[in-house]
């Protein structure tokens, strides 16, 4: 079949990668490794304020509602600001936002700290605070996706992301939690002073990144403006969301991700009471469930690359609806600890190999001034569903019980199977996996699959 050349296309026969020629490897790695501390501290401290700010809720009041809410807080921005946070990515110096980030961060903190320390906690107090931590969040990780493709060289990027996607899920997954755990027990005062110090340490690596932190050029090019003129923030928004739902492989992977987080969102919201109702699991028991999920995360960040090269990226990136797939029919069919425990560990290791391979084909394929606001519509389709699908997942386990609850969105996972297989073809993908970067003289589709 035939595949246009449109816009999209042809901006990616001019790009190529972005470094400065001949720039050296090591600063790349450099780069990488800076990355990868800011991640493991930044996401260890946010796994701890996931945690501390649900507790101080819950001794605030025994409405399970209110306490929702301020969880709630905490993701509400990613529906709120994500678009609007993606111009300004591509507006302004992603190390200054990833600046700014830490800065709302300490903020937030230090004023929960004053106010914890003067026993003045109230709901409202702490649902101002997660509002503000989670726009934070949505700067930090927008700013951080763009800042790759610009400091690390393409042949390094799968690396870098595979470290990075494994220190989010043994930060915020795993190590966060438990320190949270740990620090609250010790006082509230402490847990939260811990946090500030941890954010205020992550500020600090960022000096130690090299390269350019602004997109090159400038970012209203595609929003249909006058030469000279300045386009509005809806107007670069409109070209950021079009450029995406204008690129088959971009918008399939946006939509196939929609469905895949509403079905993690799902399984996380719903799985405590199959737990605790269903299943009659321990506290210990229902922790090993948990745990199996980060740990197939963990393996999925370690043997992605080897995995990429041993069966392709296609291959492996459908792993990830194989394993959400079986994540979401166990718990549809049996009760069985070892049966759910695995399917839990399977759903973890593809949502890895899908992360890290998902994240390489926009930062290889999306010009470096449209990274911004690519990210933040991007995020908005995968994290907007995680709320979506909780809720939806509660609302059929109460009209028609857990077990069709769960089936239904397994149904919709294997809905997925067809568009993907349609649009992620070899052809498609070569652009993105290709090293060194994917050069096409203008015209000459045969050289990428293109008829």
């Amino acid at each position: 079949m035939a595949l246009e050349s449109g816009p999209v296309e042809r901006e990616r026969e001019r790009e190529v990668d972005r470094l400065p020629p001949g720039e050296p490897r090591r600063v790349g790695s450099r780069n990488t490794l800076v990355l990868l501390a800011f991640t493991i501290v930044t996401n260890l401290a946010d796994g701890i304020t996931k945690i501390a700010l649900p507790v101080l809720a819950a001794r605030n009041t025994d409405s399970p509602a209110l306490v929702s809410l301020v969880s709630f807080a905490l993701s509400l921005p990613w529906l709120l600001v994500a678009l609007h946070v993606g111009v300004l990515v591509d507006r302004v110096d992603r190390r200054r936002l990833l600046w700014l980030a830490d800065g709302l961060r300490l903020l937030a903190i230090g004023g929960l700290v004053a106010i914890a320390l003067g026993g003045g906690v109230t709901i409202a107090v702490l649902v101002g605070g997660g509002l503000v931590l989670g726009v934070a969040e949505v700067i930090a990780l927008t700013s951080t996706s763009a800042l790759i493709p610009a400091i690390v060289p393409r042949d390094d990027r799968e690396r870098a992301n595979a470290l990075i996607t494994g220190a989010e899920t043994a930060a915020n997954e795993f190590a966060g939690p438990f320190v949270g755990g740990l620090l609250l027990a010790a006082g509230t005062g402490i847990a939260l002073g811990v946090t500030w110090v941890a954010y205020l340490a992550a500020s600090l690596l960022l000096l130690l990144l090299t390269g350019r932190f602004r997109a090159a050029g400038r970012t209203d090019v595609d929003a249909g403006v006058e030469p000279g003129a300045r386009a509005s923030v809806n107007r670069e928004i409109g070209a950021g969301v079009g450029y995406l739902w204008g690129d088959p492989l971009l918008r399939t992977m946006a939509l196939i991700l929609t469905v895949l987080y509403a079905s993690w969102g799902a399984w996380l919201a719903l799985m405590p009471l199959v737990a605790h109702d269903l299943m009659h699991l321990s506290a210990r028991e229902y922790g090993v469930v948990l745990s199996a999920l980060g740990v197939g995360g963990l393996l999925g960040a370690v043997l992605v690359g080897r995995l990429n090269r041993l069966l392709g990226h296609r291959r492996v990136m459908f792993a990830d609806l194989v394993g959400t797939f079986v994540m979401m029919v166990v718990p549809a069919v049996t009760t069985n600890l070892w049966a759910v425990t695995a399917a839990a560990f399977v759903g973890g290791l593809g949502g890895t190999l899908w992360a890290v391979d998902s994240r390489l084909i926009g930062q290889n394929l999306v010009p470096e001034r449209m990274m911004g606001r690519y990210s933040g519509a991007s995020r908005l389709f995968g994290w907007g569903a995680i709320p979506l699908g909780a809720g939806l997942i509660g609302l059929l386990a109460q009209w028609f019980g857990v077990r069709i609850a769960f089936a239904v969105f397994a149904v919709a996972v294997a809905g997925t199977i067809p568009a993907y297989l349609r649009v992620f073809t070899e052809a498609r993908l070569a652009p993105a996996f290709r090293v060194p970067a994917f050069r096409v003289p203008a015209g000459d589709g045969a050289a990428n699959g293109v008829d």
